[in-house]
């Protein structure tokens, strides 16, 4: 039940709109649904639907931002370059309901943080490299345990519109340290069957990662969507008897309902 708490954190991670385009409201704050197709991890071969209440929340202040891609605290930033701390967070799987899994722990949700440098290719700030880095902790909420880090730099385009449509593609390849790959595909010895031999993930390629994101705000709502598609051709962990299929793939579409907001001062 504790994780019906975090599920909500996910979908605004992955849905949250575009905080940085226009001369918009200080702060907007909203509640919709979104409907997600998730699997149940990266390279697992079951696949789940969610039906979430997708909080709204929008803010443009000069030193914290929540937009599409998390929450965001400015620590550095010029013409060129911006350097601020990220959030995103991850989904559960419960593993009875996955035959990979069977008889093993939960995945708990997921939730990152951590410094991320965005460097911008073009004036308009269309084109970016960006380099996050976030620590990783998975928590039910009546308990917390770091499992180490994931490495996500990618090649990003946004199309920013005023009063249209925002787009956004990113892609690049990720790596991780080896307790965060352990905490998805390790297999113990004592967890080991006759299809499912033990095995002991190592640190480093994680495999590679297309988002593709699209959203609009309409007087008095917003609507959004993406996709995201993952490659796990010569992760670290691709033997690992977990893994069932060599790609994974996301997608969802929201609508919130803009209740209150602020103008800037």
């Amino acid at each position: 039940m504790r994780q019906i708490f975090i599920l909500p954190l996910l979908a605004a991670s992955l849905f949250a709109p575009d905080a940085r385009a226009g001369d918009l409201p200080r702060w907007e704050l909203g509640l919709g649904v979104g409907g997600l197709s998730v699997p149940d991890y990266r390279g697992s071969d079951e696949q789940r639907g969610y039906l979430l209440p997708l909080p709204y929340i929008q803010y443009r202040g000069e030193m914290l931002q929540i937009d599409r891609e998390g929450a965001h605290g400015k620590l550095f930033t010029s013409e060129r370059v911006r350097l601020e701390l990220s959030v995103s967070a991850g989904p559960p799987a419960r593993s009875d309901d996955n035959e990979a899994r069977r008889g093993m722990p939960d995945l708990d949700p997921t939730i990152e943080a951590g410094p991320s440098l965005e460097i911008y290719l073009s004036p308009d700030r269309a084109w970016s490299i960006r380099l996050p880095w976030r620590a990783v902790v998975a928590t039910d909420l009546s308990h917390v345990d770091g499992i180490g880090w994931i490495f996500a730099p990618n090649l990003s385009f946004d199309a920013r519109r005023p009063g249209g449509w925002d787009y956004g593609v990113a892609a690049g390849p990720l790596y991780a340290s080896e307790k965060y790959h352990d905490y998805f595909y390790e297999v113990l010895p004592v967890q080991a069957t006759v299809t499912r031999p033990a095995y002991d993930a190592p640190g480093g390629y994680s495999g590679s990662r297309l988002t593709f994101t699209a959203s609009r705000r309409f007087p008095g709502f917003w609507v959004g969507a993406f996709a995201r598609y993952d490659n796990l051709s010569g992760a670290a962990f691709e033997d690992s008897p977990l893994v069932r299929k060599k790609s994974s793939f996301m997608a969802g579409i929201g609508i919130a309902w803009v209740l209150a907001e602020a103008k800037h001062p």
